[in-house]
Parts: structure tokens; C-alpha cells; sequence
């Protein structure tokens, strides 16, 4: 199965293109002076959120997916004047079921389009939020960076921000409540509050989309009731920090993460070795995958959104280092191939069959 894997950096954005999943090639770069935080394949398209040192935040389409860019000719994302704010970087592009796109910006605010992402209208009731005035930075900005629309459902949606939490919404966007019920924020002196938790990042499963997984500053959680409420499934796990979690596109229950030592001094993997955890009971337990990845020490960081995985069976599984490596497994984890390396700060990936 041939395969296409869009790899967003802190300098431009990567396409890699492979047969067989183990062999790639890498295209040159496009997008060379732009930080890409976030991807989104869509009908043919590829979306490209872009952050510009000389144009500032953007949202640029490649048609055929990448192969031809053109940016719009006016800013696609714009926060109303009287919100007082101003875009800082698109951290998530999402297509919805109706055919939206959604968006999730720093600051914390929720976009939709439905021109296909030429121009975007603020989703107004989750920034009119009543807890939206003590959502904080984290340490890498306050921004909405997961939204999952459920897939049979389009007026339910769940978004989750650093900081702030996890919201859910039942009625298309006009009404938000905060879905935090179980997840620790060990930062506060409440641990366990309504809303403020540093969510790092959540995945849906793909055959039970009430049961959600969680990443969380500190914690790794499940849901078995849409995101109402959260159990832990750290233990097995060498520790509880890290930023991405995948759930397998194509088997329920099966889930990845990549854990990281929570300590301000480092934040390097665990043991400093290169290991994706799996999950094939929904988290009751974990197995580390290593077959083919980097033996000790390692020590680079995998990004909330520098992990995804591909719909082929079997599926393909994938991630990238803040270090510009990175590796492909064919077989859903169990042998990993390198796909790059010595690219920029790697920020995000994201996968299409070709």
C-alpha cells in the first residue's frame, strides 16, 4: 500500500512517500520559513496551519494533497474585534462530518468553516465560556490542540486545551461543559477540579466511540462514557507524563503513547530508551515496542501531535522526535523503519493512502 505521510516542522513541512512502508522518500521541503503545528488531509487536500515570521498565522491548501499550494488571499482565521485577541498559531485542523473543518487556535478558541477551509467563523459560545478567563498558558501556549467530532453525530464535539481541560458539547457548538470528572491537576490545590487540567492529548477509539483515551500532564486516562468521566490506566506504564496517545484506527481497544519523564531537568524517555507503549486491552495493560527503533541512550521528546497512524490493515503506526527523526511501523508496532532523520524540531504528522 502506498502511503503518504505529511510531516509538519519547526521549518516547513516534509512529505515522505513509501511502497511498502519500510523504504521512503523524502521531498524537499516547502513552507521553508514557516513553523507547521498542524495537518489535515481532507478530500484530496492537505491544510497546512502555518506560523510566518514575516505574514504571521495562517491557514494554506495543497491540492492533490500537497502537490500544488496556494495561500488565501485574505487571513482564513480572524478573532472579532471585540474579543480583544489576535491569532497566534493554529494548533489543530480537523474535518468534521457534515464537511466542516474545524480549527483550534491559540489563544483557546474553536473555528469552523464550511468553504473548506478558505475562511473560518469563531465557534462564539466556547470563548463566551464563563471558565474561559481562568484558562492559563501552558508551557506551550494556551491553545485548544485536540478536537474529536463524534463520528456518527455531528452536533457532538470534544475539544481539550492546555490549559483548561477537556469540553464537550451535544448541541453543534451553543452550549460547552467542561468533561474533567476523574483527571488529576496535581499543579492546583484542588487535584481534582472541575476545569483547569493541562490535557495534553485525548484519541477516540475507532469501533467504540464512547470510549476515549487521555494524556494528561501527569496521568493517563480512559473514558468509557464519552469524556463524562475518567479512570486511570497509567499503571504498567514506566510513568504517567508524556503528550501524545494514538488510538489504532482499526481494532478497538488498541491504543499507543510514548512516555517521558516529567522532570523539569529533562523530559527525556524513560531509562533514556526509544519506546512506544501498547495497549491491546484499552489500557488495562502495556507492552513496550522497540523492534528496530534506536537502542540507549536516547533522549528526544515525541510532540502531542508527532504521532498518528494510517487506515491500511495492517495499520501503520508513526511518530517524531523534537529531533527530526522519524520512524514507521508497518505492522502496527511490532518492527519500526526509520522514514527520516536530521529533519527540524518535528511538530506534527499526519498520514494518507495514496
Amino acid at each position: 500500500m502506498s502511503v503518504l505521510v505529511a510531516i509538519g516542522t519547526v521549518k516547513g513541512l516534509f512529505l515522505a512517500r513509501s511502497e511498502d512502508r519500510r523504504v521512503w522518500r523524502v521531498d524537499e521541503p516547502v513552507f521553508g520559513m514557516s513553523e507547521v503545528y498542524s495537518l489535515c488531509f481532507d478530500s484530496g487536500r492537505l491544510l497546512a496551519g502555518l506560523s510566518n515570521p514575516v505574514i504571521g498565522p495562517t491557514v494554506a491548501i495543497g491540492e492533490d494533497n500537497g502537490a500544488r499550494w496556494a495561500e488565501p488571499g485574505a487571513a482564513p482565521i480572524v478573532f472579532p474585534e471585540d474579543t480583544g485577541a489576535s491569532l497566534e498559531r493554529v494548533w489543530q485542523i480537523t474535518p468534521g462530518l457534515d464537511g466542516r473543518i474545524f480549527a483550534g487556535t491559540q489563544p483557546s478558541a474553536l473555528f469552523s468553516s464550511d468553504d473548506g477551509g478558505a475562511s473560518f467563523s469563531m465557534v462564539r459560545a466556547l470563548w463566551d465560556h464563563p471558565h474561559r478567563p481562568h484558562w492559563e498558558a501552558g508551557f506551550g501556549g494556551q491553545a485548544i490542540h485536540t478536537i474529536l467530532p463524534h463520528p456518527a453525530d455531528p452536533a457532538r464535539i470534544i475539544v481539550a486545551m492546555s490549559t483548561g481541560g477537556v469540553y464537550r458539547t451535544e448541541d453543534g457548538g451553543a452550549s460547552w461543559e467542561p468533561s474533567n470528572t476523574g483527571v488529576q491537576a496535581t499543579f492546583l490545590p484542588d487535584h481534582y477540579p472541575e476545569y483547569g487540567q493541562c490535557v495534553h492529548k485525548v484519541a477516540r477509539d475507532a469501533l467504540h466511540p464512547e470510549r476515549l483515551y487521555l494524556q494528561n500532564h501527569e496521568g493517563v486516562y480512559r473514558s468509557e462514557d464519552d469524556g463524562r468521566t475518567w479512570t486511570s490506566i497509567a499503571e504498567g506504564l514506566p510513568g504517567d507524563f508524556g503528550f501524545a496517545v494514538v488510538a489504532h484506527p482499526r481494532r478497538t481497544g488498541v491504543l499507543y503513547t510514548f512516555p517521558i519523564s516529567a522532570s523539569e531537568e529533562g523530559r527525556y524517555p524513560y531509562d533514556h530508551r526509544c519506546r512506544v507503549y501498547r495497549s491491546e486491552d484499552a489500557g488495562d495493560t502495556w507492552r513496550p515496542l522497540t523492534e528496530g527503533l534506536p537502542t540507549s541512550p536516547f533522549y528526544a521528546t515525541v510532540l502531542r501531535d508527532a504521532m498518528c497512524a494510517d487506515t491500511a490493515d495492517p495499520s501503520g503506526i508513526y511518530f517524531g522526535t523534537r529531533t527530526g527523526e522519524v520512524y514507521a511501523s508497518p505492522d502496527s508496532g511490532d518492527t519500526w523503519y526509520p522514514v527520516a532523520t536530521h529533519l527540524p524540531d518535528i511538530c506534527t504528522l499526519r498520514t494518507h493512502p495514496t
